[in-house]
């Protein structure tokens, strides 16, 4: 079928009102998590041999995403569509004010390849839950995972409604020439910089989920055996190819060695072999390659070890590393964590203010006025203190970018309004009223509009 007649197809079809009622998003999707359920041997095969992901970690950084998604709209939907009844002011009485959440329309989601699963289907099911029409184009680099989606989603929902339409650059250029009523995007600012000037040509409004090099900051009062446990967790899943991950650190030099320590060993217990079940490989030869030349091999602290073939790269830390490096340069997105010495706190925190804007920052410490700095000073999309990536993890927290790192957000009841459009609506009474805004004007009612005000 081609591009266009779905996306005409799912115009129409949401012109029939049908998408609004609440038991027909309900209905769909409690079916897209039966099916996902049903089919989830075959998600579980096709990550595998896209990038070696477990059956483990599919489920703890996929599935279950995806699943509590597909929950927490099933629980709350009533609450969230419901219209939201807000104060009317003196001028407007008699009258009642409320806020209804109107679907949009017909929605393109574009997915990335490092979370297929959920970076795809956590804004379809929001978009679904806000009572859209979608059409989903995963990330052709996980070519296995596109294909199981299109198979498990096309086969049991109806083209006009939701629809997966594989194939490459070629396929997502054709999509963007089209008229859609929100274009979702996640991947990097480069090709977030192309979709957003493609949906300026309709004016259509976008969410822009990207990336950016996100710091942590360990200073002398954190838990040190806790923040290297926690960051060589967060760095190392699915082999660092997550657009939160810690993408270097800022270690305080009165605790480098101490901490340095802590970090290998964490490392060698976490044991990130080849084709072992907690580490992935590196999705594809040109990103391989692209991340062996960041390596530089007489600044290897721990690691540096690689097998082309399996696309492989171990755990790798790297010291003495200053602001002007290759591997300082640009996002990481993999298994290479630079480390670079401060001495004091707030010249570090004024450096970071000057930098663009990370999708996430983290600080590891026990200092409140650390803290508060940190919250106060600089800007970022989201982030953790004392921890690192788990942020995601909460429906009540926005996940978004700013500035470079994106715009929009969702999760939760931020995913249902990032697919809305908050339609205000006043109706008044037809009787009382009242003559002052009526010409013809005078003294006397310009005075009584001034003691309304």
């Amino acid at each position: 079928m081609e591009i266009q007649e779905i996306v005409s197809k799912q115009k129409e079809f949401f012109n029939t009102q049908k998408t609004k009622n609440l038991k027909f998003r309900k209905m769909y999707l409690e079916k897209l998590r039966d099916i996902i359920l049903e089919n989830e041997n075959l998600l579980n095969e096709a990550i595998y041999k896209d990038f070696g992901k477990s059956k483990f970690d599919t489920f703890t950084t996929e599935i279950s995403f995806i699943l509590k998604d597909i929950n927490y709209y099933l629980k709350n939907l009533n609450a969230l569509a419901k219209p939201k009844k807000v104060r009317t002011n003196l001028s407007n009485q008699i009258g009642n004010s409320k806020i209804y959440s109107d679907p949009l329309g017909c929605i393109l989601v574009i997915g990335a390849w490092n979370y297929p699963y959920q970076l795809s289907l956590s804004p379809i099911i929001a978009a679904l839950a806000a009572g859209n029409c979608c059409i989903l184009k995963p990330s052709e680099i996980a070519e296995n995972t596109m294909k199981a989606m299109s198979k498990i989603i096309n086969e049991n929902f109806p083209p006009e409604y939701l629809y997966v339409f594989e194939g490459g650059i070629d396929e997502t250029t054709e999509l963007l020439k089209l008229k859609f009523d929100k274009i979702f995007f996640t991947g990097s600012t480069k090709v977030g910089k192309i979709v957003y000037k493609a949906a300026a040509e309709y004016l259509t409004p976008v969410t822009l989920e990207l990336g950016g090099k996100s710091p942590v900051i360990i200073t002398k009062d954190a838990n040190l055996e806790v923040a290297a446990k926690r960051i060589i967790w967060g760095k190392f899943l699915n082999a660092g190819q997550t657009c939160v991950a810690p993408d270097y650190l800022l270690v305080e030099e009165s605790i480098q060695e101490q901490f340095l320590e802590m970090l290998r060993n964490q490392i060698k217990e976490f044991k990130y072999e080849p084709d072992s079940e907690q580490y992935t490989r590196i999705i594809n030869q040109k990103n391989f390659q692209r991340l062996i030349k960041l390596i530089d091999k007489e600044k290897i602290y721990f690691g540096g070890n690689y097998d082309e073939e399996k696309l492989y790269i171990e755990p790798t830390i790297l010291t003495n590393i200053n602001w002007k490096d290759d591997v300082m340069q640009e996002e990481i997105f993999g298994p290479i964590l630079p480390v670079i010495l401060f001495k004091s706190f707030n010249q570090t925190l004024n450096y970071l203010i000057e930098l663009e804007k990370p999708l996430s920052a983290y600080l590891f410490t026990n200092n409140s006025e650390e803290k508060e700095s940190f919250t106060q000073k600089l800007s970022f999309g989201g982030g953790c203190i004392n921890d690192v990536v788990m942020h995601l993890g909460n429906d009540n927290l926005p996940f978004g970018g700013v500035g470079n790192s994106g715009m929009g957000n969702y999760h939760g009841k931020f995913g249902f309004e990032t697919f809305s459009h908050q339609k205000p609506v006043l109706e008044k009474a037809t009787w009382g009223e009242p003559n002052i805004k009526y010409p013809p004007y005078s003294e006397k009612k310009l005075s009584w509009i001034k003691k309304l005000l």
